[in-house]
């Protein structure tokens, strides 16, 4: 159903079940999949591709040109995978030529209201970003991340699977696999052991990845030092091996 006041352009393309609420626009080069819903005062601008079974809440801005200066107008894309929720006033703005003229997310994420995700961030699955989370420019984050409300993300910074930032949180460095950081200086505060335990990790690679903090925080250890030990583990741990590769990938050096 397409509400008759909803301005929908000639060239966007939606399928026959897509949604449309009261005075929503989606512009040119806008591609819409199959059960998704928009309601009433979403902007949706392309080009962007966006999958199936998402719902966008109200007043939300989906696709815009970034607020990069250095951003010239050049054709850059959003892309949006299935299932996801984004709540009300949620923006996400397209990427630059400057990174891969990309933004992406992915599957399953719950984004509530008034979450930004800047120019080229690449977002994966399963996430949930909590009212007034903001990602900076080029942000990564991996899957089943947790961001408490008003937390705000540095850019460049990557955020490793199944991490938890609390509340109001700084975020200014790369933040692990499986940490749970908190605070506006931000510091690491053990493992996210309960989100581990509720998708499915076993007792026996908690205790690894426990154990894989204490070398990488609690040890006196530097980052190069930290690694090498974790690699030792990753054999019989591959859990640990992903914690490993992301310490020695990180190019703003993680939280400490």
């Amino acid at each position: 159903m397409i509400h008759e006041t909803a301005l929908i352009d000639p060239s966007a393309r939606l399928a026959e079940d897509v949604q449309v609420g009261p005075y929503s626009v989606i512009g040119p080069d806008v591609e819409i999949g199959a059960g998704t819903v928009i309601e009433s005062h979403v902007v949706i601008k392309g080009p962007t591709t966006i999958g199936r079974g998402n719902h966008f809440f109200q007043f939300g801005s989906i696709g815009e040109q970034c607020q990069d200066k250095k951003y010239a107008g050049e054709p850059t894309r959003l892309v949006i995978g299935d299932n996801n929720v984004f709540r009300e006033s949620v923006t996400i703005h397209r990427g630059t030529v400057q990174d891969s003229s990309l933004t992406q997310i992915g599957s399953n994420n719950l984004l509530m209201a008034y979450v930004h995700v800047a120019h080229d961030c690449m977002v994966g699955d399963n996430n949930i970003f909590a009212n007034n989370a903001t990602l900076a420019g080029h942000v990564h984050v991996g899957d089943y991340v947790i961001l408490g409300g008003m937390t705000g993300v540095h850019q460049f910074c990557h955020i490793g699977s199944h991490s938890f930032a609390g509340v109001n949180s700084v975020v200014l460095r790369d933040i692990p696999p499986y940490v749970m950081v908190g605070g506006t200086e931000t510091t690491p505060h053990g493992i996210n052991s309960e989100g581990l335990r509720r998708r499915g990790f076993s007792k026996e690679a908690i205790l690894q990845i426990r154990r894989a903090y204490k070398i990488l925080y609690r040890s006196g250890n530097r980052a190069e030092e930290a690694v090498q030990q974790l690699n030792a583990m990753a054999d019989e741990t591959p859990e640990v091996k992903i914690m490993a590769d992301f310490v020695a990938q990180s190019s703003r050096g993680i939280i400490r």
